[in-house]
């Protein structure tokens, strides 16, 4: 297999990296801001004593497990459907505008949410904030995969799990920050400032360019040809651009001959087309990419975020919980950084295997001394301590792990479908665990207290099973490569995958993108 001539087009298949692509990629990441802020502010606020009160009347002391489960699932209720709506949207207009949109929605939810006196329009608020964050995590990985210099594209894209660990602290600083005020501010303030992060993300996503692959998609080789150029800091004419473009041009025409063409329902159902056996099938990356995202989700991590506070409170022995979670929020944030150097280091697969080994160790440690010993003081600190560990190394491996794979995947005729579905695996899991673990573990329902952590340890036993099995190994690939990868080898054999041919020589294309197709470069450029 291979051309004459392929081994210099594999080697020069995209242009050298330059601080301009890393600057627009660190700037998309900014998403996860209000993704993580959205999601950690909650845990703070269900514990406040004027939100309670608003929630469940003047003489309660804390909100219901049903309330608790409704107000908390119901953002991720809202994020799988806009997640959903992403992939069409991001293939239809684009996927710059789709992320703008999100953001718009997401302001409006925030608005409902700061007027809310009471369950209702609370409720209301963080479902359509919820539309609007969906929009925002699905098509954001997409954008930063396509746009990402492959060198460090898994770095790059985890920078915007850092992102969501930075948004996470910053709401667990606001909340500590305002739960000793003794009216509606406490929560509103909190709510509030999350228009402030979506404000920056589409006020900058104005700057930045479309991705060159959805210009390809859609037929327009010389805009697509403009945008890499300004991505990659070349020249137009530059052989490095002719030959990148060649390559996604290559790979997206073979694609198209694999499947059906049709309308807007046989677009979904490619998705789910070819055999679960073979690894470079659409059905099979769909049942990859989705399956990722649920067991992401089974590492229990969201329990943490979402439910720290009052399980702290439930203990019964620490003085300050919501200084715990703002501790746990900070172990988050400064661990997440060491996986922009480990994830190109040492790759994908090895991460997620060594991750979840981690994580199931704590987690049964901390299920063991809170069953064995719930009210000594310094068994408490332990459990503290290794639950501490254990986001150490969530934050290195699963959590950007997840949403580097699922966005390197899918071939481009399917990415942004590919996408959506898994970012809505994500939320349904999330849901799911959001609604159900209020009744496992407080006092007037499953009472299981620290016994939960014995189900997430179980679960991710079974994450080092899946990731064993399934999770292929994609550091240092093209996205065009990673389709060959995966038709070429198997999960447990990848990582030994090195690149040999591009698409474009085998099928002749190797100039199909030059100078040809971007004769009209002037015109391009002013609408890119």
């Amino acid at each position: 297999m291979g051309a004459p001539g392929a081994t210099s087009m594999v080697a020069r298949v995209e242009a050298p990296m330059t601080a301009r692509a890393y600057m627009m990629c660190v700037f998309a990441a900014f998403g996860g801001i209000f993704f993580g802020y959205d999601s950690g502010y909650i845990s703070g606020v269900m514990g406040m004593k004027v939100f309670i009160h608003a929630i469940e009347g003047p003489d309660a002391t804390a909100l219901t497990s049903s309330n608790k489960s409704l107000i908390t699932s119901i953002l991720s209720a809202g994020t799988f459907f806009g997640a959903l709506f992403a992939g069409d949207l991001a293939d239809w207009i684009g996927r710059r505008v789709t992320i703008i949109l999100g953001c718009l929605v997401f302001m409006v939810g925030v608005t409902l949410q700061t007027a809310s006196e009471g369950l209702g329009l609370i409720v209301a608020g963080r479902l359509v904030a919820g539309l609007g964050v969906g929009l925002v995590s699905a098509v954001i990985i997409l954008y930063m995969s396509e746009i990402a210099p492959r060198k460090v594209r898994g770095a790059l894209v985890s920078g915007y799990q850092f992102c969501v660990c930075v948004g996470l602290l910053l709401a667990s600083s606001v909340d500590y920050g305002t739960q000793d005020r003794t009216d509606t501010s406490s929560y509103r303030i909190p709510i509030a400032l999350q228009i402030l992060w979506a404000l920056i993300l589409a006020t900058g996503l104005f700057l930045l360019p479309e991705s060159p692959r959805y210009f390809v998609k859609k037929g327009s080789l010389d805009k697509a040809a403009v945008v890499l150029a300004r991505l990659r800091g070349q020249p137009l004419e530059s052989p490095y651009i002719q030959d990148e473009l060649a390559e996604i041009v290559a790979n997206h025409e073979h694609e198209m001959t694999l499947v059906p063409q049709g309308g807007y329902w046989q677009a979904w159902a490619n998705c789910f087309r070819g055999s679960i056996w073979e690894p470079s099938s659409y059905l099979r990356r769909t049942i990859l990419g989705t399956s990722i995202q649920m067991m992401q989700q089974f590492t229990g991590i969201n329990f943490v975020f979402y439910f720290g506070t009052t399980f702290f409170q439930q203990l019964g022995t620490i003085d300050n919980p919501f200084f715990i979670s703002l501790i746990t929020t900070l172990v988050n944030v400064c661990s997440t950084p060491i996986s922009f150097w480990s994830m190109e280091r040492l790759g994908r697969r090895s991460l997620m295997l060594w991750g979840a080994l981690g994580m199931c160790v704590c987690e049964f440690i901390v299920a063991v001394v809170g069953t064995v010993a719930p009210d000594n003081e310094n068994a408490v600190r332990a459990m503290i301590a290794f639950i501490c560990i254990y986001i150490f190394f969530f934050a290195t491996t699963w959590g950007p792990g997840a949403w580097v794979v699922i966005g390197e995947i899918y071939p481009l005729p399917m990415r942004a479908k590919g996408v959506a579905l898994s970012t809505a695996s994500n939320w349904l899991w999330n849901c799911i665990i959001a609604v159900i673990t209020p009744s496992m573990v407080d006092a007037d329902k499953g009472n299981l207290g620290a016994k939960v952590f014995f189900i997430w340890g179980a679960l991710c036993t079974s994450c080092f099973v899946y990731a064993y099995f399934l999770i292929p190994e994609t550091k240092g690939l093209t996205l065009e490569q990673v389709d060959q990868m995966l038709a070429e080898t198997t999960a447990r054999t990848s990582s030994r995958w090195v690149p040999h041919s591009t698409f474009a020589d085998e099928m002749g294309m190797t100039e199909k993108a030059g100078t040809g197709h971007i004769e009209h470069q002037s015109d391009a450029s002013e609408s890119v």
